[in-house]
This record gives C-alpha cells, sequence and structure tokens, in this order.
C-alpha cells in the first residue's frame, strides 16, 4: 500500500481526533493554558519510593516540533515531582512509529533498561490510522507488546488514539473499539484519547494541527500525571 504524505495525512488525523473529542477520560483536564515550562519550584517534598516509567509511544511522546523538557514525558515527570512522586520518565517515543515498529523494539528497549520499570505508558496507534492499516493488525501488536509486560509483571497505562469517521464506519468501528478491549483484557488502565480538550483547539496546537505545542502538552500532562499518579499509588 503506498502511504500517504504526512501533510495529506495530517489533515485525516485531525478529523478522527476532532471527532473523538466527545469521549470521557479517565479524569478531568484541568482548566490550563500556561506552557510547562518553565514552572515554579515543586511546594510538596519529594519522597516515598523512587518510582521508574517508560513512556513507550510515538511523536506524542517523542516531543515533535518541541524544545527540549517540553515534551509530554517530560512534563508528567515534573508533574509528579510537584506532588511529591520521586519519579523518573524514561522517553521512548519514536516519531513516524507504528504499532509494528513498537513491537519489534519493546522487549530490546526494556532488557536496555537500568531496572524494571514499575509502570509503562503506552501510546501507539496514531501513524497506523496514518498508514490505514488493517484494525485486525494494529490490535494484534499492542496485544503482543501487553503481552510482553504483562509476562514481566509490567502495570500499564493506555493512552488512545481514534480513528476518522472519512475512513468509514466499518474501519473506524473496528479501530476505535482496540483500546477499550486491550485494556479489560489486559487489566490496563486506559485515557481512550490522548488528545482530549487539546486537538482543534489552534491555541494548543502546532501549525500541523496533529501535534500539541507546549501549552498543550501542559494539558495533557495535567490528565495523565493524575491518571498515572492513581496508578503508582496501586502499586
Amino acid at each position: 500500500m503506498k502511504y500517504r504524505t504526512y501533510a495529506a495525512s495530517g489533515a485525516l488525523l485531525q478529523a478522527a481526533m476532532l471527532a473523538g473529542c466527545g469521549q470521557e477520560p479517565v479524569a478531568a483536564v484541568a482548566n490550563r493554558t500556561d506552557a510547562p515550562a518553565p514552572r515554579a519550584a515543586a511546594t510538596v517534598p519529594v519522597t516515598g519510593p523512587k518510582r521508574l516509567i517508560l513512556a513507550f509511544g510515538d511523536s506524542l511522546y517523542a516531543g515533535y516540533g518541541l524544545s527540549r523538557g517540553q515534551g509530554l514525558p517530560d512534563v508528567i515527570q515534573q508533574r509528579l515531582r510537584d506532588d511529591g512522586i520521586d519519579a523518573t520518565v524514561v522517553n521512548a517515543g519514536v516519531s513516524g512509529d507504528t504499532t509494528a515498529g513498537g513491537r519489534r523494539r519493546l522487549a530490546y528497549t526494556l532488557d536496555r533498561m537500568a531496572r524494571t520499570p514499575d509502570l509503562v505508558m503506552l501510546g501507539l496507534g496514531g501513524n497506523d490510522v496514518l498508514r490505514q492499516v488493517d484494525p485486525a493488525e494494529t490490535r494484534a501488536n499492542l496485544a503482543a507488546m501487553m503481552d510482553e509486560l504483562a509476562k514481566r509483571r509490567i502495570p500499564v497505562v493506555l493512552t488512545g488514539m481514534m480513528a476518522p469517521p472519512n475512513l468509514g464506519p466499518d474501519y473506524a468501528g473496528k479501530f476505535n473499539a482496540i483500546y477499550p478491549a486491550l485494556a479489560t483484557e489486559h487489566d490496563a488502565v486506559l485515557d481512550p484519547f490522548v488528545l482530549a480538550g487539546v486537538i482543534g483547539n489552534r491555541s494548543l496546537m502546532l501549525p500541523d494541527g496533529v501535534h500539541p505545542n507546549a501549552q498543550g502538552v501542559g494539558r495533557i500532562a495535567d490528565r495523565l500525571a493524575s491518571v498515572v499518579k492513581a496508578r503508582l499509588a496501586r502499586l
């Protein structure tokens, strides 16, 4: 299959994301528009056990178009530390990565870490939509990654993606069902749509309309940090 260019696919993915904005996320998005960095010093002492989190995903994790320290893993790490949690979030985001690519590199990434992470944030699938990968293949790749994490007894926070309605109800229905089903089957925490509350708001997005700017990352981090914090509390 011939891949679309990113310029054309950006509009397609934006349509998908806008279509998914009506879904409720796991936690409410805070009412903030300021950039995530710099932030005031933490007012809560960092205590408790050291937590190691792996953020494993695509450009939305890698920090596409952002300055150093403004990517989602970095900002979530800061949010957690501001809340007194001694967390280190390792950024394993690769721009352009598909679920197939993630499946190939997950075990290698885990094996090269200093120790087994306490939690993995898994966020892949957007590039599968851009390439119109068969949802069955996307599901199989994500399931294999979650099986690998289960084998290693690593909890998962799964950050979902949405397919655009213009790909047809059959494709969208099959793709959009992947994340809730896998979260249930693997006892993972699900954030249904990683760009909820951000996509469609030009002040929170880069000019491509697909990737969040620093302010948008701050919005997403406010929500996801709360989700991650709650999951860490269960360890």
